[in-house]
């Protein structure tokens, strides 16, 4: 099974203002649904709590350290090693792992692939992704797209693979 990270990020490497996406892209989230329908998908409890439900067509593992936490129509799992147990236990190609930044820590050094969005603006976050060595990555694939009425801004899908050690 490959673990993949999927991240949008700004210029400074932004992510989030609280709790939430401080942009609004259309091709993203639309790229978003694509990459991962049909397939589980690991959030943390506070990203969970700002999409506040379940997104159809995908098996949602929830990340907290509050054993009391429920999330109708998602598991909550205590660890990540437990949401990867799941998804290979249910055959799973691939587990994406969507955020917030802590997951991204702790997921990055298990982590095949990122799929990342550049988003070519500097916006007001308080949560950042991580700094990552690039050495460490190989770009397999990007593509570029003006912004437009949809797009708030120009942004850069990448699709990076973990390099031979």
């Amino acid at each position: 099974m490959k673990i993949a990270l999927i991240v949008a990020m700004d210029e400074a490497g932004g992510i989030g203002i609280e709790d939430r996406l401080p942009w609004r892209l259309s091709a993203d989230l639309k790229r978003f649904k694509r990459l991962t329908m049909g397939h589980h998908l690991v959030l943390g409890r506070r990203t969970y709590q700002t999409i506040g439900k379940p997104l159809s067509g995908r098996e949602m593992l929830i990340l907290s350290r509050n054993p009391h936490f429920l999330a109708p129509g998602c598991q909550v799992v205590a660890s990540l090693q437990q949401a990867i147990q799941i998804a290979l236990e249910h055959g799973e190609s691939v587990l994406w792992i969507a955020g917030g930044a802590e997951i991204y820590r702790i997921a990055l050094p298990l982590a095949d692939s990122i799929y990342l969005t550049r988003v070519q603006t500097k916006t007001p976050v308080d949560t950042y992704f991580l700094d990552i060595d690039e050495s460490d990555w190989i770009v397999q694939s990007t593509q570029s797209l003006q912004s437009d009425p949809d797009n708030e801004y120009a942004t850069t899908f990448s699709v990076m693979e973990k390099a031979p050690k």
